[in-house]
């Protein structure tokens, strides 16, 4: 369902596409299929379970048997319920499940199940940050219950198509979003931003590419603040990248149709990642072209704001919420908050390694040498071959001065490879930190007598003194105290 179309965003001339003719504005909403985190489908006791064998997880009710009747899943209305107040949205305490009529071999109903003129959620807002600098608020215009359809299968025979219906009747969130983005990366910040925000409460596990979470995304162009254009539909969006490319695609290509004296369809079109372009799929539906009406074997869905004030009092600390404390308690920058707390468990490990500890030293380790190498080796946080603790053990010996930064890199290598505890590979190898000024003046005056010229020069351009620090570092074993070196060069140079 599209949002209702109201304009909300002041013109920004950063956001325009240049075209033969002038500037052009996108105008952008989504419509967000997340797939509620539930053991069992919306209406039946069957599992909602990724995978399993083809029509393993079915019920009478998902296949549509004569006289299988639908019952609510109580903890799928929680969760949606949950997901409405972590996006600060208007929580209905009474709505309705409609029938969505349409035919396709995989919906064995020829309706689905979901909600149309009174959701179970209504208004919300999500904040998104762009760039570093920008916070853009994006308004919610509903989220909704359904049940997803099954998936039909074309490439195992050469002339028949098979059914699967282990997704039939599985409880989909849809949140749509107001036509309130306007450009790509907004777009992609605001699925990014949801997608965050669903994880932190346990309501989607976000595994896009699992199809447990998927965009359609409407786009339109217009001359700046000028009346809203025709939408296409990109359907089915897996992935935060690609969707990134559609939307600049498409919208490219609805300009150049206008320019070129010509109008735009309404229509529902296909993203091929490979030949980087849009293509159409079908001409555009409507609402009423599904006829809606109550189902008449579900009743209106009711509970009491007592119920809706409970599940509040369980929500868990939020991202915004948690990326405000992290500057403010650790000293942060806002861009390093950001990417701590991307994923929950980045969060927490991040936090175990802070704990006690100076918050910018650990988020340099965190962010820089640990998410650098695990996306380096395609390796999730949780299975980190070096873990907080041990991290936080690095973290001490560089702030106590035992080792240098460098070691420390050298330390973390053999930790990742090796495991063991930090303290004692440190001591066991001989990698301690060289801090006695007399050894490190001998190594300094050493390197100053086999390269006079260079110490001239030094004494003229101060800045060469770099060199010399690095000559001292290589000839102690990257052991020496930087602080010392430096400071020992600083009085012999001038």
């Amino acid at each position: 369902m599209t949002p209702e179309l109201v304009d909300t965003r002041t013109p920004d001339p950063k956001k325009f596409i240049q075209g033969a003719t002038g500037d052009w504005e996108m105008v952008i909403g989504l419509e967000i299929h997340a797939q509620v985190s539930s053991k069992a489908k919306l209406f039946s006791g069957a599992s909602a379970e990724y995978g399993g064998e083809p029509n393993d997880h079915v019920s009478l009710v998902d296949a549509a048997m004569p006289g299988m009747l639908p019952v609510i899943n109580k903890y799928c209305v929680e969760q949606a319920v949950r997901t409405g107040l972590g996006l600060n949205a208007q929580i209905n305490n009474y709505s309705v499940f409609d029938r969505k009529n349409y035919f396709y071999p995989d919906l064995p109903q020829g309706y689905q199940i979901s909600q149309f003129k009174q959701p179970i959620v209504g208004e919300g807002i999500v904040t998104i940050n762009p760039t570093p600098e920008e916070n853009v608020e994006i308004g919610i215009e509903r989220l909704h219950l359904e049940q997803d359809a099954g998936k039909s299968i074309h490439d195992l025979h050469p002339t028949m198509s098979f059914v699967d219906l282990n997704r039939s009747g599985v409880a989909l969130m849809e949140i749509v979003s107001k036509p309130d983005i306007r450009c790509a990366d907004e777009a992609k910040a605001y699925v990014t931003k949801l997608r965050t925000i669903m994880r932190y409460l346990g309501t989607c596990d976000g595994n896009m590419e699992e199809g447990s979470m998927r965009a359609d995304v409407n786009v339109s162009v217009r001359k700046p603040g000028g009346e809203f254009g025709t939408r296409c539909e990109i359907k089915n969006m897996n992935s935060i990248r690609f969707m990134g490319q559609a939307i600049e695609y498409e919208a490219r290509r609805q300009i150049d149709i206008l320019e070129d004296g010509g109008s735009i369809d309404q229509e529902t079109r296909l993203y091929d990642p490979k030949k980087g372009e849009t293509r159409s799929m079908r001409s555009k539906e409507e609402a009423h072209d599904y006829r809606y009406f109550p189902d008449p074997d579900l009743l209106p869905l009711e509970f009491e704001q007592s119920w809706v004030d409970e599940i509040a009092a369980t929500l868990p600390e939020l991202p915004d919420a948690k990326k405000n404390r992290l500057v403010s308690e650790f000293g942060l920058s806002a861009y390093d908050a950001e990417v701590l707390i991307a994923e929950p468990k980045s969060a927490r490990f991040f936090e175990e390694v802070a704990n006690g500890r100076d918050g910018k030293a650990a988020a340099n380790w965190v962010i820089n040498e640990l998410f650098g190498r695990l996306n380096k080796e395609d390796v999730d946080i949780d299975d980190s071959p070096v873990s907080s603790s041990q991290l936080g053990a690095i973290v001490d010996l560089i702030s106590d001065k035992t080792i240098s930064g460098k070691i420390g890199k050298q330390l973390f290598e053999i930790v990742w490879t090796d495991g063991g505890d930090p303290n004692k590979i440190v001591e066991d190898r001989g990698m301690k930190q060289v801090t006695d000024t007399g050894a490190i003046e001998a190594i300094v005056d050493e390197v100053m007598a086999a390269n006079p010229e260079k110490v001239a020069q030094a004494k003229e351009k101060p800045a060469m003194a770099g060199w010399f620090v690095g000559q001292v570092m290589k000839a102690s074993g990257g052991k020496a105290n930087p602080q010392a070196v430096n400071e020992l060069l600083r009085k012999k140079l001038s």
